[in-house]
């Protein structure tokens, strides 16, 4: 029996903060979405290029995420997919198809699981290719340690989020943030859990995994 080819995924990185914005398509009905069309409209245009676009989706609503969603939204005539609010600074938001943790969303005969990730902000969500081992997480986590938080509230939130959220997937997995590099969970682990283990006070802000170790 022959392998299904995986659900295509093209990256590029967009506007002043190099922000990972990404197309996944189906190689089967040649469906795709386009996930956080932050800048450089002409290069998002490029990236679904011979497919057929269905659906924007957003991992959140942060400026370098969102830039270019009106013009791609206008260009593109496709519903707009994102975490049913709060968004940044309570901003009004014309989402078409409101998702919720534990939702799916279909991209040709693939499906998309939805996981609500708080912390950095409280709309970020992943998507996870199901039964793939692939799954972009926006700016909850990057290589190097969890995406930035402006509160001590959310600082813990986003504690909550690695040991409820992230953990509980498998090591294969092979997380694609909104900045910098892709990476496998289970490389990082360890690092995770020790990060974790630490008593970080009321932090907040830019952390790292080796934030807190004893010297």
């Amino acid at each position: 029996m022959s392998t299904p080819m995986p659900l295509q995924l093209r990256t590029r990185q967009v506007g002043p903060w190099s922000m990972n914005t990404y197309a996944l398509a189906c190689p089967v009905t040649n469906e795709s979405v386009l996930i956080d069309p932050g800048a450089d409209p002409e290069t998002l245009a490029e990236m679904l290029s011979d497919t057929t676009p269905i659906a924007i989706l957003l991992t959140h609503t942060h400026p370098d995420h969102v830039g270019a969603l009106d013009e791609m939204r206008a260009r593109l005539g496709v519903p707009v997919a994102a975490f049913d609010g709060p968004h940044l600074n309570d901003m009004p938001l014309d989402v078409d198809i409101p998702l919720h943790d534990g939702d799916s969303f279909t991209v040709g005969r693939y499906r998309l699981l939805v996981h609500h990730a708080p912390g950095h902000i409280a709309d970020q969500v992943c998507f996870a290719i199901q039964n793939d081992g692939r799954c972009l997480v926006g700016d909850t986590l990057f290589d190097g340690g969890p995406g930035k938080t402006w509160s001590a509230e959310g600082f813990r939130q986003t504690l909550d989020t690695l040991r409820r959220v992230v953990l509980p997937w498998p090591d294969r997995t092979l997380c694609y943030p909104g900045h910098g590099p892709s990476f496998r969970l289970g490389d990082r682990r360890a690092q995770i859990e020790a990060f974790l283990a630490r008593d970080h006070g009321d932090f907040f802000g830019d952390a790292a995994w080796e934030m807190g170790q004893a010297g």
